[in-house]
């Protein structure tokens, strides 16, 4: 493999290990200033119990997901020298932003919301509680900007400094608010209030399962239920603003998205399989659709793959395979939010016995949906690393060769390994702990036939 196809695995790899934990600290965030927000109302020592224990988890999870973030920030100064040339003025700014006014925040009261419960008033670690969520917020608003403009690149020009080119910002409000800023954040965030909810659900039904600590495993799913409910559809609905966007500004990403090769009235694939050698799409469709979906009627043509010189488009099966895979499981993620909601509206939350066991396992379809929905964003800009400026094959460092990113990329790849065992090692062990930090089998017999109505 040349240098280029390893740096791009590399850097995949460091993204995906890396993008394990933020959504669960942002999800979780959310989920905890509720908990806490519960107790503060109605002084029930439940809604405290459970909001200490799901800290403890918070806490790990913002520990492991600094240190694989870290990684990621050096490759950009050893595998990609030109790009960081290139975007340096840009691409550095919403990154300090996040660093300044996010990260400070988010680990600036994190130490309140660990160690402060019996050292502050309630309010006062309430509003803790509130920054380090605000702060996991914008980290995730700051980061998906810079990632935005590189899709929509706006709010600025190019300079020539001798041999080399450089972009640099003319309007810096208009880098921040580019075209695909806020469909692109309010998807993301969507989806990270789920991958928090579902991990809550999926925890909580482990509980059930085991017949422990029954009165967290009530209390934590019912409000993960209506976190899950409402990011649910939030999250279809955003999915559907940012697919309109990618229609009006990267056609050629929204063309293989559906495998849709000539310009003209296109239909929706439910599932399919590209042939790029032919340039042909084979599966199940609903005719027009996708022009309904994008124009609100069936007859409006959308551009097609073929509109673009082979060069300029992105591998367009894999695109295509990820994205369908994303919006399956987006819908078998709002079918199971809202059998919860069904099951507690009709009070039968915690006797459906199948349903525990499904939600176990759950946590993993937000997850999967977050990786694969990113793969087909990235991919689907390829060949371009800032969308019509600059293609990722120019944006490489020249010095470095295939041996050494081998290398970096053996190292890098062990250690995320190892991180993400450590990960499961100690929330498997803070889940078997329960809420009181022990291994007691049962919780009280008064709470377990409670429920946190």
């Amino acid at each position: 493999m040349d240098a280029e196809i390893l740096a791009r695995i590399q850097f995949a790899l460091t993204i995906c290990f890396h993008y394990i934990y933020p959504p669960i600290s942002i999800g979780l965030g959310v989920i905890l200033v509720i908990m806490e927000g519960m107790y503060m109302k109605t002084k029930n020592i439940r809604y405290h119990r459970i909001t200490k224990f799901w800290v403890k988890v918070f806490a790990l999870t913002f520990a492991v997901g600094v240190a694989t973030g870290i990684v990621m920030e050096f490759q950009f100064g050893t595998n990609w020298a030109t790009y960081s040339r290139y975007v340096g003025d840009v691409f550095g700014s919403p990154l300090a932003a996040e660093g300044v006014f996010a990260f400070f925040l988010e680990s600036g009261f994190l130490a309140i919301l660990v160690f402060g419960w019996d050292k502050v008033k309630p309010r006062t670690h309430f509003i803790s509680t509130m920054m380090v969520a605000l702060g996991a917020h914008l980290s995730a608003l700051w980061i998906i900007v810079a990632n935005s403009w590189m899709q929509t690149p706006t709010g600025f020009h190019i300079v020539q400094e001798g041999i080399m080119t450089r972009a640099e910002i003319t309007d810096f409000w208009a880098v921040v608010f580019n075209p695909s800023t806020l469909e692109r954040v309010s998807h993301t965030l969507s989806g990270a209030w789920l991958t928090g909810a579902f991990l809550v659900l999926s925890i909580s039904a482990y509980y059930f399962t085991k017949k422990k600590h029954l009165d967290l495993a009530k209390s934590s799913m019912k409000i993960a239920i209506v976190v899950a409910a409402f990011a649910s559809m939030f999250q279809l609905f955003t999915g559907h603003l940012s697919a309109s966007q990618v229609a009006a500004t990267q056609p050629a990403k929204l063309a293989a998205f559906e495998g849709h090769y000539e310009t003209a009235p296109a239909d929706l694939y439910l599932v399919g399989w590209v042939d790029e050698a032919n340039n042909k799409t084979y599966g199940i469709k609903l005719p027009g659709m996708l022009s309904f979906l994008i124009f609100g009627n069936t007859y409006t043509p959308v551009a097609g793959l073929n509109e673009f010189a082979p060069g300029d488009r992105p591998p367009v099966n894999i695109v295509f395979q990820a994205y369908h895979a994303m919006v399956a499981i987006g819908m078998l993620i709002i079918l199971l939010a809202y059998l919860g909601v069904f099951y507690w509206w009709r009070g039968k939350l915690e006797n459906v016995k199948w349903f525990h066991h499904v939600m176990m396992w759950s946590f993993l379809l937000p997850q999967i949906s977050n990786q694969i929905g990113w793969m087909a964003a990235e991919i689907g800009r390829q060949p371009w690393i800032v969308y019509g400026y600059l293609r990722t094959k120019d944006a490489i460092s020249k010095t470095v060769d295939s041996g050494e990113i081998v290398f970096s990329l053996i190292m890098f790849t062990l250690i995320h390994i190892l991180l993400l065992a450590l990960f499961i090692f100690l929330l498997i062990r803070k889940v078997k702990q329960g809420p009181d930090g022990d291994n007691s089998e049962n919780d009280n017999p008064e709470q377990q036939l409670q429920f946190a109505e």
